[in-house]
C-alpha cells in the first residue's frame, strides 16, 4: 500500500480546550509541547505518509507551518473537516486520518497498524483494541468498551480508506449521526436483531463488519492492534492527567 496522505483533525468540541486551559483542545501542553504536535509527529516519523494536512481552527496554522504539514479551516463537524483536508490533497489514493488528541501515538504504532491492513482487501479499516491491552499498559485509563463474542474492544482514533470512499462514507455518516437521537430510525438502518445481539454480547466481529459496510456502502474491516496508544484519545480533565503521567515516565519516553 503506497501513496498514503495524512489528515489529522483537529476541530475539537466547543470549550473543551478553554476548560483544560487552552484556546483551543489541540493546543493543550502535554510533555512540553502542543498536544498535536505529538501526533503530527507520529505520522511524520512513521516514513509511511506522504502529505499531511492539519485541520483546525486559524490557531493552528503557525503551528502546522513550523511542523511542514498543510493547514486548512476546520469546518463544522468532523465529517466536513474531513473532506476539507481531502480537498487539499489533490490525487490521493489513500487517506489515513487520525484526531489530534492521540499525544501517546508513536510512529512503531502507525507502523503496524498500516502493515496489518496491508494484509486484508478492503476500502475502510478501522483499529480496535482489546480491554486488555488498553489495562495492561494504561491501568488507571477509563475507555468505552463494547463486548464481543471476540473479546471486549475498544476503537481507536485512526482510520485508512481509499480517497474515492470518504465521500460516500461521509453522506452515509451523517445520515446516521442525524438519527441518533431516533431509536427506532436507528434502528430500521441497523436492524433489531443486530441491536439485539449487541446489548446481549452475542455479535460477532464479522457480522459488525458486514452490518457496517452495508450502512456505509464501502467495505470495512476492523484491525486489532497491540497498540493501545491508538485509542488513548484526550476526551476529558482525567485523560489529560494520564498522559501527562506516562509523558513523565522512562518507561514511556524510553519505548517510544
Amino acid at each position: 500500500m503506497r501513496n498514503i496522505d495524512g489528515i489529522v483533525l483537529a476541530g475539537g468540541s466547543p470549550g473543551k480546550g478553554e476548560i483544560l486551559g487552552a484556546t483551543t483542545e489541540a493546543l493543550l501542553p502535554v510533555g512540553g509541547r502542543p498536544m498535536v504536535t505529538w501526533v503530527l509527529r507520529a505520522l511524520q516519523d512513521s516514513g509511511c505518509i506522504e502529505r499531511l494536512v492539519l485541520v483546525g481552527p486559524p490557531e493552528l496554522s503557525t503551528l502546522a507551518e513550523e511542523e511542514g504539514v498543510y493547514w486548512v479551516l476546520a469546518g463544522s463537524s468532523a465529517v466536513e473537516s474531513a473532506l476539507n483536508g481531502y480537498r487539499a490533497l489533490e490525487g490521493s489514493r489513500w487517506l489515513l486520518l487520525a484526531t489530534a488528541d492521540l499525544p501517546l501515538l508513536t510512529p512503531q504504532a502507525v507502523r503496524d497498524f498500516l502493515e496489518r491492513c496491508l494484509k486484508v482487501e478492503a476500502d475502510l479499516y478501522y483499529p480496535i483494541i482489546t480491554r486488555q491491552s488498553v489495562e495492561e499498559k494504561f491501568g488507571g485509563a477509563r475507555r468505552t468498551y463494547v463486548r464481543l463474542k471476540e473479546g471486549t474492544f475498544t476503537g481507536g482514533n485512526l482510520a485508512l480508506m481509499r480517497a474515492d470512499a470518504l465521500m460516500p462514507c461521509a453522506l452515509q455518516g451523517e445520515k446516521l449521526v442525524k438519527l441518533r437521537k431516533s431509536p427506532l430510525g436507528l434502528a430500521r438502518q441497523i436492524g433489531l436483531l443486530f441491536i439485539l445481539k449487541f446489548i446481549l454480547g452475542r455479535l460477532t466481529l464479522a457480522e459488525v463488519e458486514r452490518n457496517f459496510s452495508h450502512l456505509l456502502g464501502v467495505r470495512g474491516v476492523a484491525i486489532i492492534t497491540p497498540y493501545p496508544e491508538i485509542g488513548m484519545d484526550v476526551d476529558k480533565r482525567e485523560d489529560w492527567e494520564l498522559v501527562r503521567r506516562v509523558f513523565d515516565s522512562a518507561t514511556f519516553l524510553g519505548g517510544g
